[in-house]
């Protein structure tokens, strides 16, 4: 008796490691409180909020995720500029206060990132279909240079004065 339960709770734990890894939005948080506290977060270190809108059902999303967490350059940039914030959008809990808050940026699809300022307003809502490397992934340059173009860095007035 104690091998077959030993054998099933190995089992149940088997299982339940993949799916625990690609848990990176959350159904039932509460995005508002989450969104401003990534935004007073922002303002605390100078930072903008990037919303990163999906869910876990999306592979693009997921990928997305991949991308920005394990190559350097991208995360580099992130870490430097932005707070993040993963904004769920699933049959559990599609967050349309928030979404209709935002423009109703899910008629890009999925992902779909939002660019908030230390304040909580809205700068850019991003397709993220331009973003794409044409094979299953996302391509460095192209994430780099639009995650940059809307850092604060590059929306200081100075520059361009």
């Amino acid at each position: 008796m104690r091998q077959i339960l030993l054998v099933l709770v190995l089992s149940a734990v088997w299982f339940m490691v993949p799916a625990q890894k690609n848990t990176v939005y959350h159904p039932e948080a509460d995005a508002r409180a989450g969104i401003d506290a990534a935004f007073k977060q922002a303002a605390l270190q100078n930072k903008f909020v990037l919303i990163q809108a999906g869910g876990n059902w999306c592979s693009w999303c997921l990928e997305f995720n991949r991308v920005a967490t394990t190559n350097l350059q991208i995360d580099s940039v992130i870490t430097n500029s932005f707070v993040t914030y993963h904004l769920n959008y699933s049959k559990e809990n599609e967050n349309l206060p928030i979404f209709e808050k935002y423009g109703y940026p899910q008629r890009f699809g999925f992902p779909v990132f939002i660019i908030l300022n230390s304040k909580g307003e809205r700068l850019h809502t991003q397709n993220s279909e331009y973003l794409e490397d044409g094979n299953k992934s996302y391509d460095t340059a192209k994430v780099i240079s639009f995650l940059l173009s809307w850092s604060p860095q590059a929306l200081q007035p100075g520059l361009y004065q």
